[in-house]
């Protein structure tokens, strides 16, 4: 049986003057899943997201959220939450102080809802602070609070993880997560392959205001073909023999890595990386590391754009 959807968006099409920003763009969005969407800068991720929290309206095509057709009128729609370009915040007001002034706004929300979403974002420590002597991350992790006071059926984000620390990222990724177990949709936008491969099972890319590809993690790592695996082991020259021997696989040293790690990049289909796994036990030599030098999401974007100077492998910062 196929899920509910949260977004069915057909043949969007946004313009800014003689600038296109989205060109005819298909987006699904299921009930209870997260979903990345990814692309170099100025590829409209951004108008897209807007559109989804009702900061814009399209030019042309369908779009449907939480089952309700969107019209030709800016309003967010109803169970919908998120924010683009970082969280709107009062710099002169504590964490606490904003949550209370967004639920008063919108009508939404109590005290002990205001403390439980402080807590869930992992800021119930700094809730009495002023907002201007917040971090980066830690206005992230606020404007992921705000939203959670109106209890979203679809959450919109912009580079959730964007400035945070291992501790702010932990608390962001659980808060997605059990969003997500608990039936709601998640939209969020990233640079970080990391963050992307860990929390989405689906992505979109999009590419010059186009959808390139739409669908499963699984068969957009799987479309990335050979990949360059680094391969350390118990004995690297007799890995090195092993490797040479093993049909499908190319093998050369390992670009940058220091010359007494023994790391031996070896290139092929994953099938020729399972028997050459095979071979090595069968030979008696541990393998003490198999990892992809670019992870397979990472791979299967650069190929798919054409672009590699905007994405972020690393992990750290934010390339925009």
């Amino acid at each position: 049986m196929r899920r509910d959807r949260a977004v069915r968006a057909r043949g969007i099409t946004k313009s800014f003057g003689a600038v296109v920003a989205l060109d005819g763009v298909d987006l699904e969005v299921e009930r209870g899943r997260v979903h990345g969407l990814v692309g170099p800068n100025g590829t409209g991720k951004t108008t897209l997201l807007g559109l989804l929290l009702g900061l814009a309206v399209a030019d042309g095509g369908r779009l449907e959220i939480l089952g309700a057709p969107v019209g030709r009128t800016l309003a967010v729609p109803d169970g919908v939450a998120g924010f683009v370009d970082g969280p709107g915040l009062y710099p002169s007001l504590t964490a606490r102080q904003n949550l209370s002034a967004l639920a008063a706004l919108r009508a939404h929300g109590s005290a002990a809802g205001i403390d439980e979403a402080l807590e869930q974002v992992g800021l119930t420590d700094v809730a009495d602070d002023r907002v201007r002597g917040f971090s980066l991350g830690m206005r992230q992790r606020l404007g992921l609070a705000a939203a959670l006071l109106t209890e979203p059926r679809l959450l919109v984000i912009d580079e959730p993880a964007n400035g945070l620390d291992p501790a702010g990222k932990r608390h962001v990724h659980r808060v997605i997560t059990e969003l997500a177990a608990g039936g709601a949709a998640v939209v969020m936008s990233s640079h970080r392959m990391d963050d992307l491969a860990a929390l989405c099972p689906e992505v979109t890319i999009l590419s010059t205001g186009r959808v390139v590809f739409s669908g499963p993690v699984s068969k957009l790592a799987a479309e990335s073909g050979e990949l360059d695996y680094r391969l350390l082991t118990s004995d690297p020259p007799a890995a090195r023999e092993v490797a040479s021997r093993t049909p499908g696989l190319h093998t050369a040293d390992g670009a940058g890595e220091a010359p007494d790690t023994g790391a031996l990049v070896v290139r092929g289909p994953v099938e020729a990386l399972d028997d050459l796994v095979v071979r090595l036990v069968g030979a008696g030599v541990a393998v003490r590391e198999l990892a992809p030098v670019v992870p397979p999401l990472e791979a299967a974007f650069l190929a798919l754009t054409g672009s590699g100077e905007e994405t972020d492998r690393t992990g750290e910062g934010d390339p925009r």
